[in-house]
């Protein structure tokens, strides 16, 4: 039976496989480069550790991109957004693989973060109101889908490039195809002028101290998991003995497990987002810590870096729906911000973790690093957990899911929308 919005549950509009196609394009950039860290290094002239400030400046971009961004183009049009995110987003990976110094490609990391940020932030509003209420949940692992697709096809692309034609081969191929996108997006997408919007709804929407429980938890599972992964590369290679050649083969594992995870977040996110949330980080947790032992046999740390991916981005989709159900008739900041808070994450994981494989720690001291911060989130995981219960049927009817005691309300909710 089709929804208030017009969409059938279970099917959705071309705008979100569109959507998360520039999504694919934005997560491919921001992971590559993990597997691209000795190449970095070695032609800019910076060590392996300083080469990761590309990944750290580049969620920090996004921390401070995706909600200004967000404000700034709020009365924009949605369209028009989302091809100047793309535009710029492609300027920045030319002016990166034309330059030799590591502080303009820092730079222009930081500034193709900023236009990602806008991107994601208004991407994620536009397909979640595509798809309608009753799709809101799996629209968004669709689009979250796109980035974890990325580790699957993207990075391991791009390392194989890189290993190539050099790290600049990679950079020069996303600003190409960032600005095809920019093409596809102004073809598919309908140009809509925005519904009338205020700036303060959507900070007072910000109150709810829920919102930033689940914010909390999607910074920390992704700092946790980033922790680790942005230097997966040396510890495959020199505590496994993995050979550089095969290190985009355990890449594309942990892609595998991301979208598997980002699959089973995206269905179990409506019917037990506590189950499926607390489980998920606790098994991070572990297998993160597993990780320290264990990463000395190739066959155990690949398994383990899938594992990773699996448990870890299964959390990701259902934080997200809860924060954006949360935020009610104001999604556009909260979309921004959860962007932001999974940079956040990804910003101080990998940061701490260079500090800890530079110290005493050794290989070891990323996934050590990644354990601590995958065992906090459980905190506002099960703060949520205790707090939740008394306003399920609220969440449950916004997100366009029957309610059985407030069988009145979802046309209600449908009409304010």
């Amino acid at each position: 039976m089709p929804s208030a919005s017009g969409t059938t549950p279970g099917k959705l509009p071309l705008v979100v496989w569109v959507l998360a196609a520039g999504t694919f394009l934005m997560g491919t950039t921001e992971f590559v480069v993990a597997g691209l860290l000795p190449e970095l290094a070695g032609d800019l002239g910076v060590s392996v550790s300083h080469a990761g400030l590309l990944i750290t400046a580049f969620a920090i971009g996004m921390i401070v991109g995706a909600p200004t961004m967000a404000m700034a183009t709020l009365r924009l049009p949605q369209r028009r957004t989302l091809i100047l995110a793309l535009s710029v987003f492609c300027l920045g990976h030319l002016v990166a693989a034309l330059s030799t110094s590591f502080t303009i490609v820092l730079a222009a990391r930081v500034v193709t973060a900023l236009a990602t940020g806008a991107f994601w932030s208004v991407g994620f509003v536009v397909a979640t109101t595509a798809a309608g209420p009753h799709n809101a949940t799996r629209a968004t692992g669709v689009m979250i889908g796109g980035l974890t697709l990325a580790n699957v096809v993207g990075v391991p692309v791009g390392s194989f490039a890189g290993q190539l034609t050099g790290w600049r081969g990679p950079f020069w191929a996303l600003a190409v195809l960032s600005g095809l996108a920019a093409v596809f997006i102004g073809r598919f997408i309908p140009a809509r002028q925005r519904a009338e919007v205020s700036i303060r709804a959507e900070v007072r929407a910000l109150r709810q101290g829920r919102l930033w429980l689940a914010l909390a938890a999607a910074m920390l599972i992704m700092g946790g998991v980033l922790a680790t992964y942005t230097y997966v590369t040396p510890l495959l290679t020199d505590r496994a003995g993995i050979p550089a050649g095969a290190v985009p083969l355990v890449l594309i594992a942990f892609g595998v497990g991301a979208l598997g995870g980002t699959t089973t977040g995206g269905r179990l996110g409506d019917r037990r987002p506590t189950v499926t949330t607390i489980t998920a980080a606790a098994a991070t947790a572990l297998v993160l810590l597993l990780m320290i032992p264990l990463s000395g046999n190739p066959v155990t740390a690949t398994l383990l870096v899938f594992l990773m991916g699996l448990t870890g981005f299964t959390v990701n989709p259902v934080v997200t729906a809860l924060a954006m159900r949360f935020a009610g008739d104001a999604p556009t900041l909260t979309s921004a911000l959860t962007t932001s808070a999974f940079n956040t994450g990804i910003a101080a994981g990998s940061a701490i973790a260079g500090t800890a494989l530079e110290s005493s720690l050794g290989l070891t001291g990323p996934p050590l690093v990644g354990t601590v911060i995958a065992a906090l989130t459980l905190l506002p995981l099960i703060a949520l957990a205790v707090h939740g219960p008394s306003h399920q049927g609220r969440i449950v009817a916004r997100s366009g899911a029957p309610a059985q005691r407030r069988r009145d309300e979802p046309a209600q909710v449908s009409s304010q929308r």
